[in-house]
């Protein structure tokens, strides 16, 4: 195996966390946060936005099964790229879209990617997902993890998470493990 990890922040971590454990390739995912001025930030310490950390997912797959690309096409797709510091109802700096890169690699094929989206002119407005180096990254409490999975029937998951996983699942059917399908 050869395993690569990737930070990204697309919004909500209970959202996307549970699209990319859904993911061929994809090892294992924890949600937490990065970005910011302040050591050991808690849910509550960014919730306000003054920290500067971002809500993140710390991916790590297999670029044997999901190459960078893909993986980004996923990321790309399943939030909107387009709003600055909101994704939906959320609002703030820590909803912000960013990819917090761990190689330069990383960072020229994410810069390519965003290029190619503007280029193809696949979203109506400009993409504002930031490109920046991955910093500390801060695990979020424990409650936060797996957190779709250990709550489907919250009403949040029923009608916010649900439907984005409706969605990858029909754009992404391919690249969703078999044992999901």
């Amino acid at each position: 195996m050869n395993i690569q990890k990737i930070t990204l922040g697309n919004g909500c971590f209970w959202c996307t966390e549970a699209i990319f454990q859904s993911l061929k390739g994809v090892i294992s995912v924890a949600s937490g946060y990065t970005g910011g001025h302040t050591s050991n930030p808690t849910y509550m310490d960014i919730c306000n936005g003054d920290t500067g950390h971002a809500e993140v997912l710390e991916v790590e797959y297999d670029t044997d099964i999901l190459s960078f690309d893909e993986l980004l096409l996923v990321f790309f797709k399943t939030h909107n790229p387009t709003t600055l510091n909101r994704q939906g109802n959320d609002v703030g700096t820590q909803y912000r879209s960013a990819i917090f890169y761990h190689t330069d690699e990383q960072k020229q094929q994410a810069e390519a990617m965003i290029k190619t989206l503007t280029d193809e002119k696949v979203f109506d407005k400009p993409i504002v997902t930031e490109v920046t180096p991955a910093s500390e990254f801060y695990k979020a409490e424990d409650y936060h993890q797996n957190y779709y999975n250990d709550n489907p029937m919250k009403p949040y998951c029923a009608f916010v998470i649900q439907p984005k996983l409706n969605k990858f699942a029909k754009e992404f059917t391919d690249k969703i493990k078999p044992e999901l399908l």
